[in-house]
């Protein structure tokens, strides 16, 4: 009887060893995460990291994240192959402008309930919804156009140009003084395509006020903005050589230690800059398109957001990464970082030096807000204004294109 008495003791001690090893066990949770911004590819890895931990020490659960960046100019075609098969990441980014397009596919999850929504400030929570509802955490909202030397500009003597001809009188000054205006860092294609939004936002907000509307309706043309490639080839003209062969991240190493006095290039720059030269006094200038000084504005927006596929397997995870994006204790910290504005309650860190320079145009009203353009319109620009530079289009094949990708991009709608 003893026997079996210590028998059943032993016997429910080893249960009770194995119940509790098992209740210690973590959980273990993959997330997949694709996003646009490979020049931010340490700061992410390194917040994931924080995620794990934090997922570790207050639910047990042992997380990786799987987080993928892929090059700038594939981004779009993979994301969306990657959406229309089987092999859709947990949470992924995309620009702002394209929530509706999106939204329409189903690929969207409601964040409205989440306690991220109730932290973004109104302007942003506006801008990252569509009817009422929250469907993306904003990440990057600045204001931006073209960056400068200011102590390149001073040393000529420069004041920042306000006008297209004022923009070429720097030019002029510039080179005389053996300094190369613009750094050309045009490898990837988006990065020309931004002198596109930059022209096309001033003149639009300007002085065309109802062109994007007429776009979509086949009653416009490209040919009424004409005027957008003179102060593009204003900028072909007077900038560095071999512009093919120099990526975006090159580009700002290389105008960090002055080889060229301006880069159309935006703020997210700033990271790469600052850390290849620290004592750069780096510049926001906005970018004439003609002489109308009401055509010459920054950019206000908010472009990439991360998203939530509606159908990952593990949502309750994917939930609480996009909530520790802005965590009350950690994302402050990982948005400076980076560079991004400050954009949500949680955010009590100080702007960058050189926002100040795109803020006081947006304090004078001189800023635009992103024009949404269909996406192959955008990808189609950028891929032109390679051509142009080689040599191998013109303006008015340029004009033509658009006109018939544009119209393209309608029927599809």
């Amino acid at each position: 009887m003893r026997k079996t008495l210590s028998a059943l003791v032993a016997l429910a001690m080893l249960l009770g060893m194995v119940s509790l090893a098992a209740a210690e066990a973590a959980d273990e949770v993959e997330l997949n995460v694709m996003m646009s911004f490979p020049r931010y590819m340490e700061q992410w890895e390194a917040y994931a990291q924080q995620f794990q931990e934090k997922m570790l020490l207050e639910q047990n659960v042992k997380v990786t994240v799987n987080i993928e960046m892929p090059s700038s100019d594939q981004y779009d075609s993979l994301l969306q192959a990657r959406l229309a098969g089987d092999d859709a990441p947990d949470l992924y980014t995309l620009h702002c402008n394209n929530l509706g397009l999106y939204n329409k596919a189903g690929h969207l999850t409601d964040l409205s309930a989440q306690p991220l929504a109730d932290k973004l400030y109104p302007d942003i929570k506006t801008a990252v919804s569509i009817d009422g509802k929250v469907l993306a955490v904003p990440l990057e909202s600045m204001a931006w156009g073209v960056l400068y030397n200011k102590d390149i500009f001073e040393a000529c003597e420069l004041a920042v140009p306000r006008t297209l001809t004022e923009l070429r009188r720097a030019c002029e000054v510039l080179t005389e003084n053996e300094y190369t205006p613009f750094m050309l860092a045009f490898q990837e294609q988006w990065v020309p395509q931004l002198m596109t939004a930059l022209t096309l936002g001033g003149l639009v907000s300007g002085e065309k006020g109802d062109w994007l509307d007429r776009m979509y309706t086949d009653e416009a043309s490209y040919e009424e903005v004409r005027e957008i490639f003179d102060v593009i080839t204003l900028i072909m003209q007077n900038g560095t050589a071999r512009a093919m062969e120099e990526g975006s991240q090159q580009g700002a190493a290389d105008f960090a230690v002055g080889k060229a006095a301006m880069f159309v290039q935006g703020t997210w720059a700033a990271s790469t800059i600052m850390e290849a030269n620290p004592d750069m006094r780096l510049g926001v200038l906005a970018l004439p398109v003609n002489d109308d000084i009401g055509c010459t504005r920054v950019n206000l927006s908010t472009s990439t957001v991360l998203a939530v596929y509606p159908e990952t397997p593990e949502m309750e995870m994917a939930l609480a990464f996009a909530n520790y994006v802005l965590d009350d204790a950690d994302s402050s910290a990982l948005f400076e970082s980076c560079g991004f504005n400050p954009l949500a309650t949680c955010h009590d860190y100080p702007a960058a030096f050189w926002v100040e320079d795109a803020s006081a145009y947006v304090a004078e009203g001189y800023a635009y807000r992103d024009l949404v353009l269909p996406s192959a319109v955008t990808d189609e620009q950028g891929k032109l204004l390679q051509e142009l530079y080689v040599g191998t289009v013109t303006v008015d094949e340029i004009i033509e294109t658009l006109d018939a990708t544009f119209q393209n991009a309608n029927k599809l709608n």
